[in-house]
C-alpha cells in the first residue's frame, strides 16, 4: 500500500525527528577523533595531479587549537587542513590497493594523536554498469548503499566505502533540473524506500540547489553553479522505508564545481608608476605589475601571462623594456635612457589567461608610467669665459659680479645645484662665491677690505661643480672654468694714528703750557695730495689743547691724579684728525696719560665722629687715616695728640696698633657727658712727609650694661645732624603758617558771602521788592522757621501747602487772596504814588490781614530784633507823616528808599 506524497513526507519527517532524538539520547560524551576508523574510497583508475580524491572528517569537540593532518604517503597523496585529500602526482589507483592510506591527526601542544585508514578501490568494483540500470535511469551513474546487518538497526554503523566526488561544470545552460547521479539501495528490491539528501545546497543555505527524487533516488541540480562563489558541496544521502526507519547508513556525496574560463584578469591598479635611473644598463629592474583572475589558478583558466603591447615614445628604441610573462616584472633591455631627452615612458601592459593563449584566453590591459630619474651626467658650464666687476676700496659684503652657468640636469636637485670655488688669483682670501639658491648663479662677494693703494685689480679663476659628483665616465669640460676680472676704485680714506691709543707717563702736578706729545695722523691716500687738521674731541677735565696744524698737545691746567676724571691713574682724551678730501674723512685717537703720584695730599683722621662711655670701660676707639695719595706717599701713618688745648693730652691717650691704625682711649676715670672735639696730628710716609691736624668728634655718653649709649641726645645726634633738624623745624613752621592763612581766607570768604546776601544791588527796585513779598519769616533768634513762608502764596507748589489742622496761631487764615496790583517792568516815576495807594487799598480790604497796621503781612520775627517797627508806614487808617531821612545813613543801597519816602509830594 502506497501513501500519497504529502502523507509520505510527513511520516518521513516525523520518523527522522524520532530517530535524531533517539541518537541524541544514546550518544556518549564527545571525544576527539576521526569520524570513522576505516574509510572506503572508490576512485577512478587514473587520478591526475591536483585532483580531489576524498575527504576525511576529524571531530575536535569544539577545541579552538588547529589540528595537524599528515599523510603516510605525502609524495602521492596531499592532505589539506580541512581534510580534503588531493593527488600529489598522476596516480594509478590499482597500484595503491594493497596497503591502505594512513592519515594521522595531532595537536601541537599535546602528545595525543589519532589515526584512520583509507582503503582505496578502483571505481569499477563498486559502480554498476549502465546496462544494469532501469530504463528511466539509463545514462546516470548509480551510487549503491552498502549492505548492513539486520541486527544493527538501532546501532550506528561504519560506512564500508566512500563515494568518489561528482564533478559538475559551472555556468551550465541546462535544461534544469539536470540529473547528476542516482542513489540506490539493495533493499529497494524487497520493500519501498524513500531517498533524501541533506547539507549545504540541499536543505541548508543556499537551499534547493540540489534535489533528489525520493522514489527513484535521482539527484539533480536546479540552476547553474558558480565555482567562484562555492567551489564544492558536501551532501549526505539517506534511505528510509515508508515508516521513516533508516534502512541504510547515510553516505557522503561530494560535488565539485568544475571551473570554466568565465572571468577576465583584473589588474590591481589601472595605472602603475615606476622609475629607473637614466643611463641604466640593460637588465635593470624597473617595477612589477600584477593582476588576479577569479578562475581556478590550478587550471589554465587562471594561469596568466603578461606582455607589453606598446611603448611611447619609441626613442631611442621601440623595445626599451621587457616584461616577465609570468611574474609581471619589467626590466630594461636596451641602453640609452636619457632623462634630458625622454623624461618618461608610457607602456600598455596586457594580461591574458589560458596561459596567454590569444585564441581562447581572456585579456585585460593596464598602463605603466616609467619615470626616468636624473643622475649627474651634465656638468655646469659658464655662459662666458670671462666676467667683469668693479668695487670701491674698503667695502665688504658687496657683490662684485654674477657668474651664470647652464646645467641640463633636473633643476633644484643636487645634480643641478652649482658650487663655485676660487682656484686662483685670491691668495689673501678677500673674495668668496656663494650660490644664489634661486638662479643658481655665483655671487662674487668681497669678504675682506681691499686697499686701492696696495692692489688696483684682481683676476680670479673660478671653477663650477655640482653638489654631488659627476656620474662615472663623465668629465668636467673646459666651460666649467671661468675668469673674473675685478677693478678696484679709489675712495677718500680716513686718516689713522699709530699707535692707537697712545700712552704717555707723567708726574701729576705738571704745570700749565707744558708740551706733552705730538700726535701725527697718517693719510692712507698716498695718491691724493691732502692736508690734515687736528681738533680736540673729548677732554673731560679741560686740561689739554692741541695745535690744529702740527698736532702738538699742551696742558692748560695742572694735572691732578686725585681728580674724579682720573680712573686708576689714567686720564683719557680723544682727538680728531680730518683731511680736506671730498667728502672729508676723519679719524680719532685716544691719548692716555698715566699720572704718577706725588705726595700732594695731607692725611686726615677717619672716622670723624665716634662715641665713648663716660666711664673708662675697656672700649677704646680705633682710628685710621685717609690719604688721597698712593703708597708710598700714604701709609704708614703717625698719629699723635695736639698740644693744645692742654686738657687733650690730660684726658686722652693714643697708642699705635699698626702702620695704618691707632687706638684712642680715656686716661681718667670719669668724663662728663657731652661732645668733645679732639685734635689729632696725622703724618704720612711720603718722601717729603705731609702732616695735618684733624678733629675727631667724640660723644661721651652714659652706657648700658652692653656698652651702648642710652642718651636720647645720642639718638638724635646719631640719626640727624644740626642742619637736618633746623630744616625739619622750618618746614613745620611754614606748614603752620600756610594752615593759618587758609583759615583766615575761609573766614573772610564767609563774611563776604553773608554781606552780599544782606545788601541789595543798587540797580534793584526796593519798592518792587516790598510789594512782591508779603511774608518775611522769623527774626534773627528764630532759626527754626519755615522758609516756604517767605514765598508768594501763588508761587507755592501744591505739595508744599500744609494740611488742615497744622497751623500757627499768628498765621493768616485760609481765605481767597486779594488781587494786589502788579507793577509794570519799567514804571514811570510819576506813577509810583498811584501804585502805592492802590496797594494800600488792597491791603486794607484784605480779610486775611492781621489786625495791626501794615502794608504787608509779616510772619513772626522773633524778640530782640534791632530793626525798628514797620507799623509807622502810612495807611488809610493813619495819616501821620514819617521822617525817612535816617535811611541815608544806612549806606548807598538805602538812598533810593529815603528819596522815595522822605522827599516832598512832588
Amino acid at each position: 500500500m502506497y501513501l500519497n506524497e504529502g502523507r509520505g513526507l510527513l511520516l518521513l519527517v516525523v520518523f527522522a525527528g524520532l530517530q535524531i532524538a533517539a541518537e541524541c539520547r544514546s550518544t556518549p560524551a564527545c571525544r576527539p577523533g576521526f569520524s570513522e576508523d576505516v574509510y572506503h574510497a572508490v576512485l577512478p583508475h587514473i587520478a591526475e595531479k591536483g585532483e580531489l580524491l576524498f575527504t576525511v572528517t576529524f571531530v575536535d569537540c569544539g577545541r579552538e587549537e588547529p589540528v595537524t593532518l599528515e599523510s603516510s604517503r605525502p609524495r602521492d597523496f596531499r592532505i589539506e587542513a580541512d581534510g580534503v585529500i588531493y593527488a600529489a602526482r598522476r596516480l594509478r589507483i590499482a597500484e595503491h590497493r594493497a596497503a591502505p592510506l594512513v592519515i594521522t591527526a595531532s595537536y601541537a601542544t599535546t602528545n595525543q594523536h589519532w589515526e584512520t585508514k583509507i582503503q582505496l578501490t578502483p571505481r569499477t568494483h563498486q559502480v554498476q554498469k549502465a546496462a544494469d540500470l532501469p530504463v528511466e535511469s539509463q545514462g546516470l551513474t548509480e551510487v549503491v548503499f552498502p549492505q548492513r546487518r539486520a541486527d544493527s538497526q538501532l546501532k550506528r554503523m561504519k560506512r564500508d566505502w566512500v563515494i568518489p566526488p561528482i564533478n559538475v561544470a559551472e555556468n551550465s545552460r541546462g535544461p534544469f533540473p539536470q540529473e547528476l547521479v542516482r542513489i540506490r539501495s539493495d533493499n529497494d528490491k524487497s520493500r519501498s524506500l524513500r531517498y533524501s539528501v541533506t547539507g549545504p545546497g540541499a536543505d541548508q543555505p543556499p537551499t534547493s540547489i540540489f534535489i533528489i527524487n525520493p522514489i527513484s533516488g535521482e539527484l539533480s541540480v536546479t540552476k547553474p553553479l558558480d565555482r567562484e562563489h562555492i567551489a564544492n558541496f558536501h551532501l549526505r544521502a539517506h534511505a528510509v522505508d515508508l515508516n521513516g526507519n533508516q534502512v541504510e547508513n547515510p553516505i557522503d556525496i561530494i560535488i565539485n564545481v568544475i571551473d570554466m574560463n568565465d572571468n577576465r584578469p583584473e589588474f590591481e591598479h589601472q595605472l602603475w608608476n615606476g622609475s629607473v635611473s637614466e643611463g641604466s644598463k640593460p637588465g635593470t629592474f624597473v617595477m612589477t605589475v600584477t593582476s588576479v583572475d577569479k578562475d581556478d589558478p590550478k587550471t589554465a583558466n587562471g594561469m596568466l601571462r603578461y606582455k607589453i603591447l606598446s611603448q611611447n615614445p619609441e626613442s631611442p628604441s621601440s623595445n626599451m623594456f621587457t616584461i616577465n610573462n609570468k611574474t609581471g616584472g619589467i626590466i630594461t633591455v636596451a641602453a640609452g635612457l636619457d632623462r634630458e631627452k625622454v623624461p618618461q615612458y608610457t607602456l600598455i601592459i596586457q594580461a591574458t589567461d589560458m596561459e596567454g593563449n590569444p585564441m581562447y584566453g581572456l585579456s585585460n590591459t593596464a598602463t605603466a608610467l616609467i619615470r626616468v630619474t636624473d643622475i649627474n651626467d651634465n656638468p655646469p658650464e659658464f655662459t662666458t669665459e670671462t666676467f667683469f666687476g668693479e668695487v670701491p676700496e674698503n667695502r665688504v659684503n658687496v657683490i662684485v659680479a654674477n657668474l651664470t652657468v647652464t646645467d641640463k640636469d633636473q633643476p633644484n636637485t643636487p645634480a643641478w645645484n652649482a658650487v663655485y670655488k676660487i682656484t686662483g688669483g685670491d691668495s689673501t682670501g678677500r673674495f668668496s662665491v656663494p650660490t644664489d639658491p634661486t638662479t643658481n648663479e655665483g655671487l662674487v662677494t668681497v669678504v675682506k677690505p681691499i686697499d686701492y693703494e696696495t692692489s688696483r685689480t684682481y683676476v680670479l679663476t673660478v671653477v663650477a661643480t655640482n653638489e654631488i659628483a659627476l656620474a662615472r665616465g663623465i668629465h668636467s669640460p673646459r666651460q666649467s672654468t671661468a675668469t673674473v676680472s675685478i677693478r678696484v676704485t679709489d675712495v677718500n680714506e680716513s686718516p689713522y694714528f699709530e699707535p692707537n691709543p697712545k700712552l704717555i707717563r707723567l708726574e701729576e702736578g705738571m704745570s700749565a703750557e707744558t708740551t706733552l706729545t705730538i700726535l701725527t695722523a697718517i693719510d692712507p691716500d698716498r695718491f691724493m695730495q691732502q692736508s690734515i687738521r687736528y681738533s680736540k674731541l673729548s677732554d673731560p677735565a679741560h686740561w689739554l689743547r692741541i695745535d690744529p696744524n702740527t698736532g702738538r698737545v699742551t696742558t692748560t691746567a695742572i694735572l691732578d691724579r686725585e681728580s674724579p676724571y682720573v680712573k686708576n691713574s689714567l686720564y683719557n682724551a680723544t682727538f680728531l684728525a680730518t683731511d680736506n678730501g671730498s667728502p672729508a674723512a676723519s679719524g680719532t685717537v685716544t691719548l692716555q696719560i698715566f699720572l704718577v703720584d706725588i705726595n700732594d695730599n695731607a692725611p686726615r683722621v677717619f672716622p670723624q665722629e665716634t662715641e665713648v662711655c663716660e666711664k673708662p670701660e675697656p672700649n677704646a676707639i680705633n682710628i685710621t687715616a685717609l690719604d688721597g695719595d698712593l703708597n708710598p706717599n700714604a701709609g704708614p701713618f703717625v698719629f699723635e695728640l695736639a698740644n693744645r688745648p692742654a686738657d687733650v693730652r690730660k684726658n686722652w691717650t693714643i697708642s699705635r696698633i699698626s702702620g695704618d691704625y691707632a687706638q684712642m682711649s680715656l686716661r681718667i676715670g670719669f668724663l662728663e657727658r657731652g661732645i668733645y672735639e679732639i685734635p689729632i696730628i696725622v703724618t704720612d710716609s711720603g718722601n717729603l712727609p705731609m702732616s695735618n691736624t684733624s678733629y675727631l668728634r667724640v660723644k661721651v655718653c652714659q652706657c648700658d650694661m652692653h656698652g651702648d649709649c642710652t642718651d636720647q641726645q645720642h639718638i638724635i645726634a646719631a640719626g640727624l645732624g644740626t642742619g637736618a633738624i633746623i630744616a625739619i623745624l622750618l618746614c613745620i613752621i611754614i606748614l603752620l603758617i600756610l594752615v593759618l592763612l587758609f583759615v583766615v581766607w575761609m573766614k573772610r570768604r564767609d563774611k563776604e558771602r553773608q554781606a552780599k546776601q544782606l545788601l541789595i544791588d543798587p540797580e534793584d527796585d526796593v519798592r518792587d521788592n516790598i510789594l512782591k513779598y508779603d511774608e518775611e519769616g522769623g527774626g534773627e533768634e528764630d532759626q527754626d522757621y519755615d522758609l516756604s513762608q517767605l514765598q508768594q502764596p501763588d508761587t507755592l507748589e501744591p505739595d508744599a501747602i500744609k494740611p488742615v489742622g497744622i497751623r500757627r496761631m499768628d498765621e493768616r487764615p485760609l481765605h481767597p487772596e486779594p488781587q494786589y496790583p502788579m507793577r509794570s517792568a519799567a514804571p514811570h516815576p510819576g506813577d509810583i504814588g498811584d501804585f502805592i495807594n492802590e496797594g494800600l487799598k488792597a491791603a486794607d480790604n484784605d480779610p486775611t490781614a492781621p489786625p495791626y497796621d501794615s502794608l504787608l503781612v509779616f510772619d513772626y520775627e522773633g524778640s530782640g530784633s534791632t530793626a525798628g517797627s514797620l507799623s509807622s508806614l502810612n495807611s488809610s487808617s493813619s495819616g501821620g507823616d514819617q521822617d525817612y531821612d535816617y535811611l541815608n545813613d544806612w549806606g548807598p543801597r538805602f538812598r533810593k528808599l529815603a528819596d522815595m519816602y522822605g522827599g516832598c509830594d512832588d
